[in-house]
This record gives C-alpha cells, sequence and structure tokens, in this order.
C-alpha cells in the first residue's frame, strides 16, 4: 500500500514540474553523471568529481604523486606555467545586464505577452476599466520579477565575496623539518595565483582558498554551513577513505573527512593542505555558475507559468473563432459578435 501511494505521488509530482522540490540532489555529487554540455567549462566540472574522489582515497603522498606536486610545494616555474595553462583562481561570471535591458527580459514572457494582447484589445473595445485591470497586472508581475532576480544577483556576488584575498602557500625552496615550520615560513600571494598542486597551510580564522585535500591537521575544525547547512564545525583528519568502505559519491562529498572546499572556512586548529582544485572547477565555483546561470535558465515555477500561457493561448486561439462565428451565424450582426468574442477571451483569461 505504501509503494502505491509513493508511485502515486511520485507521478502526481512529475507531471505539475514539482518533482525536484521533494527530492535531494547535491550538485557536486551529480557532476560525474552530468554530461560535459551541459557544463559552463567543457568536461572541467565533470571531472572534478573524479580527481575529489581519488584525492579522497589516495594517500598524501600518492595524491601529491598524482599532481605531480611534491611535500614543500611546487617551484615558482611550475606554477607560473600551471596559472597560464589554467587560468586564474577566481569565480568566472558574466557581467550583469543593464537594468533596462534585464526589465525587458522581465517582460517578455508568454503570460505577460498575452495580457498585453488582452488590454489592447480591451482598450480597442472600449472597456477601460479592464485594460487598466490587465495593465496593472502586467505591471505587477514584470516589477516582481525584476526585483526577485535583482535579490539572485546580489546573492551570487555575495558568494564570489566570500573568497579571501590572499592566501599561505607553501613554495619549494623553503624546506623545513615540520609542518609548524613550513607554516611560519609560508608566502601570502593572491587567491588568484593558487594553482593545482599548490601546498597551502590553513591557520583558525582563514577561509579555504581552493578545494584541498588535507596532507597534515592538528585539532583541524572546519565550519562549511554555507555548503551543508551544518550549524556545528567539523573536524578534518589527514586518513585516506577507505576504498571499499562506501560508495563516495552516495556518501556525499562535502561529508568526507580530508576534503576541505573554497569557501569554508577554518574555526580552529592548523594544517596544510594540498590545492585540487581552483576557480570555475571547484565546488564553490560551480555553486557560484550556477546562481549566475538562473537569470536565464528557467526554473520550474517559471517553466510552469511559461506552460500555463501557452495553453490560455491554445484554448484562446480555438474558442475565440468558434464564439465569433456561432455568434455571428445566430444574430447576422458581425460586429457585435467580434467584440462578443473578444469579451470572452478577456473575460476567460483571469479566470484559468
Amino acid at each position: 500500500m505504501n509503494k502505491l501511494f509513493t508511485q502515486a505521488f511520485s507521478t502526481f509530482l512529475r507531471r505539475r514540474r514539482a518533482k525536484g522540490h521533494f527530492e535531494r540532489r547535491p550538485l557536486l555529487d551529480t557532476l560525474t553523471a552530468a554530461p560535459a554540455a551541459a557544463a559552463p567549462s567543457g568536461g572541467a566540472n565533470t571531472a572534478l568529481g573524479k580527481d575529489l574522489l581519488a584525492a579522497a582515497q589516495d594517500e598524501p603522498a600518492q595524491a601529491l604523486a598524482r599532481l605531480q606536486s611534491q611535500a614543500d610545494g611546487l617551484e615558482a616555474s611550475e606554477a607560473a606555467l600551471r596559472l597560464a595553462r589554467d587560468g586564474p583562481n577566481e569565480v568566472q561570471h558574466e557581467s550583469p545586464l543593464p537594468g533596462w535591458l534585464r526589465l525587458w527580459r522581465c517582460y517578455l514572457n508568454p503570460f505577460n505577452l498575452l495580457l498585453t494582447a488582452l488590454a489592447l484589445l480591451s482598450f480597442l473595445s472600449g472597456d477601460c476599466k479592464a485594460t487598466v485591470v490587465i495593465g496593472v497586472m502586467v505591471a505587477l508581475s514584470t516589477g516582481i520579477r525584476f526585483v526577485q532576480e535583482g535579490r539572485s544577483h546580489r546573492a551570487a556576488e555575495g558568494l564570489r565575496a566570500m573568497v579571501t584575498n590572499t592566501a599561505a602557500v607553501i613554495r619549494r625552496g623553503m624546506v623545513s623539518d615540520t609542518a609548524a615550520a613550513q607554516r611560519s615560513k609560508a608566502q601570502e600571494i593572491s587567491v588568484r595565483e593558487l594553482v593545482s598542486g599548490d601546498v597551502v597551510a590553513l591557520s583558525a580564522g582563514d577561509m579555504i582558498p581552493a578545494d584541498c585535500r588535507i596532507l597534515s591537521a592538528r585539532d583541524l575544525f572546519v565550519a562549511q554551513a554555507a555548503m551543508t547547512g551544518e550549524s556545528l564545525p567539523v573536524e578534518k583528519f589527514v586518513q585516506p577513505v577507505a576504498p571499499g568502505a562506501a560508495p563516495l559519491a552516495a556518501a556525499g562529498m562535502l561529508d568526507q573527512r580530508n576534503l576541505v572546499f573554497m569557501g569554508t572556512s577554518v574555526v580552529s586548529g592548523t594544517a596544510t593542505a594540498l590545492v585540487v582544485a581552483t576557480g570555475g572547477r571547484s565546488y564553490f565555483g560551480t555553486l557560484a555558475a550556477h546562481a549566475s546561470a538562473s537569470e536565464t535558465t528557467p526554473n520550474v515555477f517559471q517553466a510552469g507559468g511559461n506552460s500555463v500561457s501557452w495553453l490560455l493561448i491554445r484554448f484562446a486561439a480555438v474558442m475565440v473563432p468558434i464564439v465569433f462565428y456561432d455568434n455571428g451565424l445566430t444574430k447576422g450582426d458581425w460586429l457585435e459578435a467580434f467584440l462578443f468574442a473578444l469579451s470572452v477571451a478577456v473575460g476567460l483569461t483571469p479566470e484559468m
């Protein structure tokens, strides 16, 4: 009985395009299954899940070897080559549209166009009251969407502002016996200059500058509420994840205790970490790109609204000619029949 109810409810949600509100699909966990064409940077985001999976399962020495790095970091020349190859460690985003263009795009949807056509027909037929009411509906619809998209854009800007400006990186030549000594000799560089394979030093109060694999840690606690919603800090360790312990993709990448992610912060403790992914190839960069793309990609609610609008247009296209011809043939007054058909179209739209 329970299974039948679950299947029926799932079918009901799918038909109304609301299933996404009742299922949890972490973005990072679906990266390996997402088609490369859907990723804004080609196959880079598809490879991110695989790179992090490998880093979580590797021993520290193996993770360093995989990225062709060493415990004392990269040489400056090698880092420069990787920076030229991969680009700066910053979240790529499109330039915001001018306000007037964004307002125009908020207006351009089938529902507003349908209401505008009905308002024009009402005006031509002399129904000023209906014209004003429909005009107010169009203005409210456009204004609310304009305000909401502005808030979404500001939220995306807030995500990008979470990234710190500098990072303590250990580069080749600063050889020391202990991790603490390495941290004391780490140099501060711009976050934009970080590349995969760099070794960074982390301490309390630091923002994580990229997606990293922990190499050494001492009482390290990380706040990742921005990513997972967890209110308490999470302790991070060095030990690799056993390959046969559990399917990592199913467990959730953010739950791995030897990985830290761009945009999270260190609450207490110290650590050194290996940079695995930077910029738009990181989990944080994927989230920011997803938030920015929401301006051009209709969400479930907008897609549903467009579907209803096209249904109204089809219904009006069928009903108005039928009412027009039936009324005209019955009464013989074709002008009155035309005005009556327009009244039917105007009256049925709010009711539906």
